[in-house]
């Protein structure tokens, strides 16, 4: 396991605004669904049965913390994850609360 740098303050305040966003189910629903393609707003908002404001909020917030970004194609902008750091944290901790703990 390599080693990391520990967190400038600053940094750590950043990394926990992003956690508390993450924190919203809604949020990681949306995240999970643009983890395998790019997607608009409102097919993420039918496919999850959102209205597309609320979507629209919470891509708003994820873009800001660097989470997802947007690709205009024509009049739609289609969501992805930001880089490969987003989909690996996601995947990993989606793993981790799925595997078997036995008796901890």
């Amino acid at each position: 396991m390599s080693k990391i740098a520990v967190p400038s303050q600053f940094d750590t305040t950043i990394l926990a605004e992003t956690f508390k966003l993450l924190g919203d189910p809604t949020r990681l629903r949306i995240l999970f669904f643009c983890l395998e393609a790019p997607r608009s707003v409102g097919d993420i908002a039918a496919t999850l049965d959102l209205s597309q404001s609320l979507v629209s909020h919470h891509l708003r917030l994820l873009r800001g913390a660097r989470l997802v970004r947007g690709n205009r194609q024509a009049k739609q902008i289609f969501y992805e994850l930001a880089d490969k750091h987003v989909s690996d944290m996601l995947v990993d901790m989606a793993h981790h609360v799925c595997e078997d703990h036995g008796e901890d």
